[in-house]
């Protein structure tokens, strides 16, 4: 089984691919104006105390106040209240926690007006991001995760993640960490750590010790609603959790964003380097690994089974909803039962694909087609669990009820992607009433002329969709060499198949889109350059 993880800059962010055996099955959209990501660190005020809740409101500067209930206050929080005033009023005046005294734990069954006040300032962790009409999520239990380990502050317990089950591993590891970690730190020992050497492990617990430093010192001068550490970005986060023996390649299409994983992959993993590459082709590095068109079949409300049938999926504020149909694969089999269970397996791996590919969380409800067997239902059930065990978020899933109704319930820590698909009218905007598509030709050939004759550009790209693209660049002599032997100068001529029939975009020698003129200025201005040739 072969993983490639895809990257493609754009000007509003990254937009990151995972495939497996060329298949995606996930997609994430890393925007730049993302100011509130899982794990980023702030300084925030209490705004509200709510004891019927059990939880406040605190101002780390989003529109709507972050969320923190008791409950994720953390064992540690008198601790950490007491360094965080301890670094702010200069009282602390070094990062490592060698020498601080821990200030007790906190009761898990308290109340909030007891632990916090209004006005107080406090070092939280957001841990589900702004999702709808909510604030994100916040804690204190602050931690920092790193490739092989999570370093805890105010606490010197060592844990395990329970899928490393063999017991004389288990023990080689806390062996190690015992050795290596700072004093006054926990670590939560994560399942890449498995059968890693030392030197690996230190490596990433000193990465991690940096990052607390680095805490330390931008608390000292910090202010209210400041990001006081921010987590990695979506891009290096996912090299940092998913980097394996199975990767085959890492593409990405950016010099800069290139440099920037070459350096991180160098302090995580220098024997993976090899796998990173810039992708340097003429074809756009999404169309050239086929993601583009998988992206417009996979992310609309209806999606197509392999095997037959095909999955309606819905959304709501509450929960999502996917139905089962079987389409025309009812003809196919005599027996009711035998298509029911047929489709219901195929629609089982592309329901639990679909989950991590939408990274879909909250409940989620698929209604399959009824079988009576009992046996069949299992089946079902199985393949779901089979498939999901390798999705990174926590989740529960639970029997089919005698309606066909699998539940499951997915974490949830940021907004489920979402992608339209279907595709507005480019010309008439929606309104149902359009000129003739012919026309699409014409207004290239004037746009192209204002560029290369007016404004005297040079070195352009034409991107079109692939039925334009074969227009312009088939032929014995193509429209595209038309045009050089016209202008002396070439236009370079792309397909793009997100792009509808009568849509283009036209982009200069560094990449940059250019704002086009309207056809019908294009067109004025070239009649007038044929009335002034006439005069």
């Amino acid at each position: 089984m072969s993983n490639e993880l895809i990257i493609n800059s754009t000007q509003d962010g990254e937009r990151i691919a995972l495939l497996q055996d060329k298949r995606l099955i996930e997609y994430h959209f890393d925007r730049n104006d993302t100011a509130y990501s899982v794990g980023d660190i702030f300084l925030g005020t209490v705004k509200k105390v709510m004891p019927g809740l059990n939880a406040a409101f605190i101002d780390i500067g989003y529109q709507k106040d972050a969320f923190l209930h008791y409950g994720d206050l953390g064992e540690n929080f008198p601790s950490l209240v007491k360094w965080g005033k301890g670094v702010q009023s200069q009282k602390i005046p070094v990062g490592p926690l060698k020498t601080f005294e821990f200030d007790g734990t906190l009761d898990k069954v308290g109340k909030i007006d007891n632990a916090l006040k209004k006005g107080q300032q406090l070092l939280v962790q957001i841990i589900k991001e702004p999702i709808s009409t909510k604030g994100p999520r916040l804690s204190m239990d602050i931690s920092m995760a790193g490739r092989y380990l999570v370093l805890v502050p105010f606490s010197n317990t060592i844990s395990v993640s329970k899928k490393i089950v063999s017991k004389t591993e288990r023990e080689r590891l806390k062996r190690l960490i015992a050795s290596i970690k700072p004093d006054n730190f926990g670590v939560i020992i994560r399942t890449v750590a498995e059968g890693r050497e030392v030197a690996e492990l230190d490596r990433d617990m000193q990465n991690m010790v940096e990052k607390w430093n680095t805490l330390f010192l931008n608390l000292k001068a910090g202010k209210p609603n400041d990001k006081i550490l921010g987590e990695l970005g979506r891009t290096s986060s996912m090299l940092r959790d998913m980097l394996n023996e199975s990767f085959d390649a890492i593409t990405v299409d950016s010099a800069p964003m290139y440099e920037e994983m070459r350096s991180y992959l160098q302090q995580i993993a220098p024997d993976k380097l090899g796998l990173l590459k810039l992708h340097t082709g003429k074809v756009k590095v999404f169309e050239q690994h086929g993601i583009e068109k998988q992206l417009k079949t996979l992310f609309g409300k209806t999606v197509t089974v392999p095997s037959g049938g095909y999955l309606v999926i819905e959304h709501t504020e509450a929960l999502h909803v996917i139905d089962v149909n079987s389409g025309n694969k009812s003809n196919q089999e005599g027996d009711q039962e035998a298509t029911a269970l047929h489709v219901n397996l195929a629609a089982a791996k592309e329901v639990a694909r679909q989950l991590r590919l939408r990274d879909m969380g909250g409940i989620i409800v698929v209604d399959f087609i009824d079988m009576k067997s009992g046996e069949s239902r299992k089946k079902v059930e199985d393949t779901v669990h089979s498939i999901m065990k390798h999705d990174k978020a926590r989740y529960t899933i639970l029997p089919i009820t005698k309606f066909g109704l699998l539940q499951i319930t997915r974490q949830r820590v940021r907004p489920a992607e979402a992608i339209v698909t279907g595709e507005v009218c480019p010309t008439c905007g929606g309104t149902g009433k359009i000129s003739a598509s012919i026309l699409v030709t014409d207004e290239i050939d004037n746009s192209i002329d204002d560029l290369l004759v007016a404004q005297n550009q040079s070195g352009i790209t034409l991107s079109v969709h692939p039925f334009l693209h074969a227009y312009y660049t088939k032929g014995l002599v193509s429209r595209q060499m038309k045009w050089y032997l016209k202008y002396y100068k070439w236009v370079k001529v792309m397909k793009d198949t997100s792009l509808g029939l009568t849509e283009y975009r036209i982009e200069d020698e560094h990449g940059e889109e250019i704002e086009l003129h309207s056809a019908a200025a294009a067109m004025s201005r070239l009649q007038d350059r044929e009335l002034e040739i006439i005069d």
